[in-house]
């Protein structure tokens, strides 16, 4: 079950902000507040991809130029690391090439990082298909928290205000325990209030005595994840909802006036990820303040782990 001070992940002694340039104005300021709050280390990666990398020769023509894309993106971000140094926090620059997942991943367990912050854009109705493609397979790969901030998170939730309420999406399964243990954790250290969430399928009639043991199943199991000395240290309310999981939980969220959300992500199928419709993705997309997700490694096939650490250090 849940043990306090069993890894650093609500505290990151690290924490590797993946950024595609468009959002560092976005993601730094959280950065820096949270590398303040632990003491974290900061690494400032972007990955440069052939279609980043272009340039225009004079007549018109495009074509690929790392070392002058290169050289941007360190001066770029190089403002952002002073920025950080100066104020006492330590922060390098990393600048490499290829597929960004792959690099994201092998840089996260080269460095042993803590943590994982990354961006998602909105494209609109159709181009909701390309929406965090790249967030989306680093939080189903990286075995540590990746938190996210979508396109709808608000600016309060972002700065270094304190943490008052932390809310814990669940299925109850036993692939979801380690993220609720990551969430007791951090309503821990940051003294907040948690609220424990499990939303029933579509189709459960209220009324009915099914649907009843069914809520009263779900509360239980809610109950059971609560360590016996957490209500010493924190407030804990439990919900139990029906209906689409991502429009309950973004709902909850608003009402509780969420300051993070805490999910736990499997390995999504083919057809999953290529449709991008599952609760998690939609609740990044849409959600008000950003989403810290922890992946269960046991969901993720050996052979293709090991097939992005080989291809993102080659």
């Amino acid at each position: 079950m849940w043990e306090a001070g069993k890894h650093r992940w609500s505290k990151p002694n690290s924490i590797l902000v993946a950024t595609d340039l468009g959002d560092i104005d976005r993601l730094f300021p959280l950065a820096l507040a949270q590398a303040r709050e632990s003491g974290a280390r900061l690494i400032l990666l972007h990955v440069l991809t052939a279609g980043n990398s272009m340039a225009i020769d004079p007549g018109g023509l495009p074509y690929f130029n790392s070392t002058e894309a290169i050289n941007y993106t360190e001066r770029h971000l190089g403002t952002f690391a002073a920025e950080a140094r100066k104020a006492g926090i330590s922060c390098e620059v990393l600048v490499q090439q290829g597929s960004a997942p792959q690099r994201i991943l092998a840089t996260a367990s080269r460095l042993q990082v803590d943590r994982v912050l990354l961006g998602t854009r909105s494209r609109g109705k159709w181009g909701k298909l390309l929406l965090g493609s790249v967030a989306e397979q680093v939080l189903r790969s990286v075995p540590v928290p990746v938190l996210t901030v979508g396109p709808e998170a608000h600016q309060g939730t972002l700065r270094a205000a304190p943490m008052r309420t932390v809310l814990h999406a669940t299925t109850l399964s036993k692939a979801s325990r380690p993220s609720a243990a990551l969430a007791f954790e951090i309503a821990q250290v940051a003294a907040a209030r948690l609220v424990l969430m499990h939303v029933l399928p579509v189709g459960f009639d209220p009324s009915d005595l099914t649907a009843g043991q069914a809520r009263n199943y779900a509360e239980r199991e809610l109950r059971r994840l609560i360590p016996p000395e957490a209500p010493a240290w924190c407030v804990i309310d439990t919900v139990v909802a029906c209906g689409d999981p991502a429009t309950e939980i973004l709902s909850q969220a608003y009402a509780s006036h969420a300051d993070l959300l805490v999910l736990g992500a499997q390995q999504a199928s083919p057809l999953a990820t290529l449709a991008r419709d599952g609760a998690t993705y939609r609740v990044i997309a849409h959600s008000h303040c950003p989403v810290l997700t922890l992946c269960n490694r046991e969901a993720v096939p050996a052979a293709e782990h090991a097939t992005l650490l080989r291809d993102g250090t080659a």
